[in-house]
């Protein structure tokens, strides 16, 4: 059986995965509040846990010599926070830190990796889902960095 899922930014990750996977996931989770200006990783930590944020926002940033971090992305209920658990070496890509109180599943890296390892259905539409995510962050990153870097007066963006 194969099992289309797709996630589009604003889409919940949970309202995507099927009925089946997203049970055995959220036996897995959980459930963990954060207050305002927690920051929940910094860049090159270690990737050992991944969040589902139920309420509140989350200021991914990068840091930038000379200017520090910089905010490339906001996101927000429904969206997955951390991808870089899932692949080799488990170093946060980006920092995060919460822009207001936050509410959101933790899920152990670890014991997800092995029930992906476990159920390879399961594992599949879950990577799918991780790499739509990746693949996005990547896009609002360069966005951001563009912005950050073009020339002053060179006009908008094509």
């Amino acid at each position: 059986m194969t099992s289309q899922a797709s996630a589009h930014p604003g889409t919940s990750i949970l309202a995507v995965l099927p009925a089946e996977h997203r049970k055995r996931l959220m036996g897995l989770a959980h459930e963990v509040n954060f207050p305002q200006a927690t920051r929940l990783f910094e860049e090159g930590g270690t990737a050992d846990r991944f969040w589902i944020i139920q309420t509140g926002i989350v200021a991914l940033d990068v840091q930038i010599p000379g200017r520090g971090r910089t905010v490339v992305e906001t996101i927000g209920a429904g969206s997955l926070l951390g991808w870089s658990w899932l692949c080799p070496p488990r170093q946060w890509h980006l920092g995060a830190e919460t822009r207001n109180p936050v509410s959101a599943w933790e899920f152990d890296a670890t014991e997800v990796r092995e029930l992906c390892a476990a159920n390879p259905a399961f594992g599949l539409v879950l990577v799918t889902l991780v790499a739509e995510t990746i693949g996005h962050r990547l896009r609002a990153t360069r966005t951001r960095l563009l912005d950050l870097y073009r020339p002053q007066g060179s006009g908008p963006r094509p």
